[in-house]
């Protein structure tokens, strides 16, 4: 199964306000398991960058000048998030930037089902306390160093690993690997196929049978390989 992890910064908190997009980061996993594929991107808001938003994240309104408009990169962005699920942190957050964004772009909006909302998974998993990606990260021992600030690729980066733990796949995986080592390192007797219930039917034919069997009747009465036979 294909899935998007995402983040997203921005200019300030109140996409209905006038508050932008200025980053977008996706992380593709398949099966729970990232595959390298990456989209990032820097997008020029088109207005200042509040004292407020860019001590969260870094980015400068010098910084962002030179950077693509939100509608020059989005068809990039819908090609590489196709049809997938959304996993983010705090969905309705990042949805409702893109999707204003995406308004203004004349592009159809993601529609809300399409979102897995690891906030609200950890909420559920891990009551009563704080589930900020940070302490996410903490209680996973996950190492989040590098978010000195944050950064949309790196924030998805992390959340991606994170998502693995909340629902539990990283432990599968293990529980799959260590069945397999066991079953390496016991030597008990063969690992069990799976029978075709229907065998497959030959690839050679009656023509290439009989020229083998005439190949080999040029070979003589002793061809080289009875030595080997003869001594095993």
């Amino acid at each position: 199964m294909r899935e998007i992890v995402l983040d997203t910064e921005t200019t300030g908190l109140d996409a209905l306000r006038g508050d932008r997009l200025v980053e977008i980061g996706c992380v593709e996993i398949i099966n729970r398991m990232p595959t390298g594929q990456v989209f990032h991107v820097y997008i020029n808001p088109e207005r200042d960058m509040p004292a407020e938003a860019f001590a969260v994240h870094g980015l400068s309104s010098e910084f962002l000048a030179d950077k693509p408009l939100f509608h020059e990169v989005v068809e990039d962005f819908l090609a590489f998030i196709g049809d997938a699920p959304l996993v983010i942190h705090n969905a309705s957050f990042d949805i409702g930037f893109i999707n204003a964004e995406l308004d203004r772009a004349k592009r159809a909006a993601i529609p809300r089902d399409r979102l897995v909302d690891t906030l609200l998974l950890a909420r559920r998993k891990h009551p009563g306390v704080s589930n900020r990606l940070d302490d996410l990260c903490s209680r996973y021992a996950i190492d989040n160093s590098r978010r000195t600030k944050h950064g949309a690729l790196l924030d998805a980066e992390l959340l991606a690993e994170v998502y693995v733990d909340l629902v539990g796949a990283r432990q599968s995986q293990l529980i799959l690997t260590q069945e397999t080592q066991e079953i390496r390192i016991g030597g008990g007797g063969d690992t069990p196929r799976r029978q075709r219930d229907v065998p497959l039917a030959p690839r050679v034919t009656d023509a290439e049978r009989e020229a083998h069997r005439a190949f080999i009747a040029t070979l003589g009465d002793k061809p080289i390989w009875t030595e080997f036979l003869a001594g095993s």
